[in-house]
């Protein structure tokens, strides 16, 4: 029987800004992961987005980025393995504390955004990143794109790692995300083709990448972006469909 978490972006409000409907969007998944103030998210926001998951019994993750609240933490920022090591430890370390503060343990660490994307294919990067995860807490379950870098990073370090993949966006040959930057290409809109995705790289192990090739692909957890308009019209749907085809959703750390 085929076991996948359903992972969701939140936690990534701020101040007067609102961004997306984490409270809905908590009922359609099994793993939240949230922002930590650096690319979205604040200390108010924070405690919320806790507090809340731990209401709906959602397993929690740290979802730490690049210092870049106007790009949405989705600019590369060229800067030393040093300095990421010490961005992720602060990150994870603060949201550990509300997971303290409302007594649920902290899970995984998922990378966001350009950080996540540069860890998937610089090996000092994703080793900065592992390494912080590891002296923060080596229990916690690191996130990455599915056979990259990062993955590799965090077996080396002997963290247990999920392998990520998305309903939503397309894939390179080389099994890398297209890059946001390519527009239409690298975004899918349609509900019926990220579906479809999805079930392929579940049940068959591969993904159709952007030039017509098939790429073998592992998924552990799949992501859904908490900051899509459609993310919880999205989400019901994938669950529903997933369940259907008699898909146990879970979160990663109960499939061991």
């Amino acid at each position: 029987m085929l076991t996948v978490d359903l992972n969701g972006d939140v936690g990534e409000s701020f101040g007067v800004y609102k961004v997306g409907n984490d409270r809905l969007l908590m009922k359609e998944v099994t793993s939240v992961n949230i922002a930590c103030g650096y690319h979205a998210g604040d200390h108010n926001t924070m405690a919320q987005t806790v507090k809340m998951a731990a209401e709906q019994g959602l397993e929690i993750g740290a979802h730490p980025g690049y210092q870049d609240l106007i790009g949405f933490g989705r600019r590369s920022i060229q800067t030393t393995p040093e300095d990421i090591y010490h961005m992720i430890v602060y990150q994870v370390s603060s949201l550990k504390g509300f997971c303290q503060l409302f007594q649920v343990p902290l899970k995984h660490v998922k990378p966001h955004g350009a950080l996540y994307n540069e860890a998937a294919i610089n090996r000092e990067v994703a080793d900065a990143i592992a390494q912080a995860v590891v002296d923060c807490d080596s229990s916690l379950i690191l996130y990455g794109l599915a056979g990259s870098e990062l993955i590799e990073a965090g077996q080396a370090k002997n963290l247990k790692v999920a392998n990520e993949v998305f309903a939503d966006r397309t894939y390179q040959g080389n099994g890398t995300l297209t890059p946001r930057h390519f527009g239409e290409k690298a975004i899918i809109q349609d509900e019926e083709v990220a579906v479809a995705q999805v079930l392929t790289m579940l049940k068959e192990s591969k993904v159709l990448s952007i030039d017509g090739k098939w790429v073998p692909i592992s998924a552990d957890t799949v992501c859904i972006h908490g900051d899509n308009d459609e993310a919880v019209q999205f989400g019901r749907r994938l669950r529903h469909e997933l369940e259907q085809e008699g898909i146990t959703l879970a979160p990663v750390s109960s499939n061991s």
